[in-house]
């Protein structure tokens, strides 16, 4: 299987661009009646390439939208998400609508997982007919040292926190590729570069590959994760990579 190592696959950090998105939307909702592009890129000092970028993501994502004469005014996104009325529900819809539409980008299962009271759990996925899921034929609360998912929350603990998932959860051989030394693993997890995709080759289930990329917003963990059959091995770094870059809606949504 030929497979680059890790640390080639993309650095890109959705966190900035849900910073700068965030400012936008701060500027958008403080005009009220509208504002220009013009006076966007005067406010939050962004290249005019970047702010094209950003607004064509906020667009389809209805954050904002334009009036007749061009100006940008909040968009129905914005305001359910930031009522405090029925925004869990509104949450979890808007995810499920981002990961369907990340599963055809990527062309693979997709999953949003989070660390919650100390336990990895796979709150919603998109999956289908041509992306299917991964058969979760070990709970994945218990097998997070084998996981891309678990891999991906673990590294986001601390050291103490890290020896207190493994402490309450057996490292179990699934596969033989599966690390079961303790060392070793929290050996991987220090040296994982924060920005860098997560793989499991194999090491969760014989026949398939996974990768994770963190999804962090506040205090909670999480992380964003797809699955692909060992026959599409040679697609894992190029869908890792566009799940990495397509990761700032899910992140925006989860940050307001």
């Amino acid at each position: 299987m030929a497979l680059k190592h890790e640390q080639d696959a993309s650095a890109y950090q959705p966190h900035q661009s849900v910073q700068l998105a965030l400012r936008v939307l701060e500027t958008v909702a403080h005009h009220g009646i509208g504002v220009t592009t013009a006076e966007l890129a005067r406010t939050v000092d962004l290249p005019p390439d970047e702010l094209t970028t950003l607004l064509r993501m906020l667009r389809r994502e209805g954050y904002v939208q334009q009036t007749a004469d061009g100006a940008y005014v909040t968009g129905d996104t914005l305001t359910r998400l930031g009522s405090a009325e029925g925004r869990e529900a509104a949450l979890t819809a808007k995810l499920q609508i981002t990961l369907d539409e990340l599963r055809d980008v990527v062309g693979a299962a997709v999953y949003m997982s989070r660390y919650i009271d100390g336990e990895v759990r796979v709150t919603q996925y998109a999956s289908g007919p041509e992306a299917p899921a991964v058969n979760e034929w070990v709970d994945f609360r218990v097998s997070a040292h084998a996981s891309a998912v678990g891999k991906s929350l673990l590294g986001q603990l601390d050291l103490n926190g890290r020896r207190d998932h493994l402490s309450r959860h057996k490292m179990a051989r699934l596969t033989s590729r599966t690390i079961t030394n303790e060392k070793v693993l929290l050996s991987k997890l220090a040296s994982q570069p924060a920005t860098v995709p997560v793989l499991d080759l194999q090491e969760y289930a014989v026949g398939t590959v996974c990768a994770a990329v963190p999804i962090t917003a506040g205090s909670a963990v999480g992380c964003l994760a797809l699955s692909l059959p060992v026959e599409h091995a040679h697609r894992l770094h190029h869908a890792a990579d566009r799940l990495n870059k397509s990761a700032a809606p899910v992140l925006l949504s989860l940050t307001i």
